[in-house]
């Protein structure tokens, strides 16, 4: 197990990054006022999800390659980091929804029926815990595949 604890690291930082970021929004007023700007400000996470990652990856290699590190290296580390992300997923959507913004969902189904975007059904069936969590472990382990794979070839060192 110590041989991934950089790895595990960085997957519950990336974890609190990530709530750290829906509190944000909260604040920010994309879960209710500015609910119509949400789907545009919430991709802007992506920049620091690959951020999380980079610097991930640079620790990997400085803390257990001795500064150098391969692509295959680094894409597996980037694997690991992913795999804990998608464990840890289910969490952070818990407490996203339970803790940092509560009323989200019938926010959200409100402003999908209001602006004719869903039918009441069609957007309590998208807008809720479990579907949140299903589309998050599906799409964690896609993106994490992606971003390890294009990271790995900018950290690696020979």
């Amino acid at each position: 197990m110590k041989k991934f604890a950089i790895e595990m690291k960085w997957a519950v930082l990336f974890a609190v990054v990530q709530l750290v970021w829906m509190l944000g929004e909260r604040l920010a007023g994309l879960h209710d006022e500015n609910i119509e700007k949400h789907a545009i400000a919430t991709n802007f996470f992506a920049i620091v999800a690959i951020a999380v990652y980079v610097v991930a990856l640079f620790d990997k290699r400085k803390n257990d390659f001795n500064g150098k590190m391969t692509w295959i290296q680094g894409f597996i580390s980037g694997l690991i980091i992913t795999l804990g992300v998608t464990i840890l997923t289910p969490l952070t959507q818990y407490l996203t929804v339970e803790v940092i913004t509560p009323h989200y969902f019938e926010n959200m189904i409100r402003y999908a029926v209001e602006n004719g975007l869903q039918t009441q059904e069609e957007a309590a069936s998208y807008f809720n815990l479990q579907s949140y969590m299903l589309q998050s472990i599906l799409t964690a382990p896609i993106m994490g595949l992606a971003t390890s794979a294009i990271i790995a070839i900018f950290t690696r060192k020979k």
